[in-house]
C-alpha cells in the first residue's frame, strides 16, 4: 500500500474497530486509540483517501471504509496448519499423515464475521478460558442464556463473561467461584459477539 507506520497504524486502528463493533469508529475515537489529536487524524485521513486506501463520507461521522484491495501485512500470513491425522485420547493408535490441511479461516466460519480477542485475567478459568488464550468471537448482538459473550456495557467497559437474561436485566456470570456476577439493566448491556472457539499457545 506504500503507506508510513502512522498511516498503517490509522487503517489497522479502523479495521480492529469496525471488526470489534460493526461499524466504524469517528475521527475523535480513532485519536484517543492512537494517542494522537483529532487533527493529526484528519491528516492522516486525507492522505490515506489521496492513497485511494480509505474513503468517507464527509457528512456522516461513521463513514470511515477501507476501499484497497491489498492485504495489511498481518493478514498476509498463511491460516493453515498441516493436519497429520487422527489420535485417540484414550488407547494410543498411530498418526498417519493425510496430507491435509486445517484451515483456521474456514474452521471458524460465521455469517456476521468473526474476530479474535485475548483473554486478559482470570474471571473465566473455570470454563478453560485462562489469561493468554485466544478467544475466536462470532459477531452477534443477541446471545442465548449460558453462551459465553463480549458484553459492552454503556460506561464503556467491554467483558467476557456468562450471559443471562433475566427479565428486564442481565446477569454476566464469571466462571470464577470467587467472584460475583455483575447484573445490570438489559439496555445498560450490548452483546458484541459469542465466543465459538479458543486458540492457547504453550510456547
Amino acid at each position: 500500500m506504500n503507506l508510513t507506520p502512522r498511516q498503517l497504524d490509522v487503517v489497522v486502528a479502523i479495521r480492529n474497530y469496525r471488526h470489534l463493533h460493526g461499524y466504524s469508529p469517528t475521527m475523535q475515537e480513532l485519536a484517543d486509540q492512537l494517542g494522537t489529536s483529532k487533527v493529526t487524524i484528519f491528516e492522516h485521513v486525507g492522505a490515506l483517501e489521496k492513497k485511494r486506501v480509505l474513503r468517507r463520507d464527509k457528512h456522516k461521522a461513521r463513514s470511515l471504509e477501507i476501499i484497497a484491495e491489498e492485504k495489511l501485512p498481518d493478514e498476509e500470513r498463511s491460516t493453515k496448519l498441516p493436519l497429520l491425522g487422527n489420535i485417540a485420547a484414550g488407547s494410543p493408535i498411530e498418526a498417519v499423515e493425510n496430507r491435509e490441511e486445517l484451515d483456521l479461516e474456514t474452521l471458524f466460519q460465521a455469517k456476521n464475521g468473526v474476530y479474535v480477542l485475548r483473554v486478559r485475567g482470570d474471571s473465566m478459568i473455570d470454563d478453560h478460558l485462562c489469561d493468554g488464550d485466544f478467544v475466536v468471537i462470532e459477531r452477534r448482538e443477541n446471545a442465548r442464556n449460558g453462551e459465553q459473550v463480549v458484553a459492552l456495557l454503556d460506561s464503556g467497559e467491554a467483558t467476557l463473561k456468562r450471559f443471562y437474561k433475566e427479565g428486564g436485566k442481565v446477569r454476566l456470570q464469571p466462571a470464577n467461584r470467587t467472584m460475583e456476577p455483575r447484573i445490570v439493566d438489559a439496555d445498560r448491556c450490548k452483546v458484541q459477539g459469542v465466543v465459538i472457539g479458543v486458540l492457547r499457545s504453550y510456547n
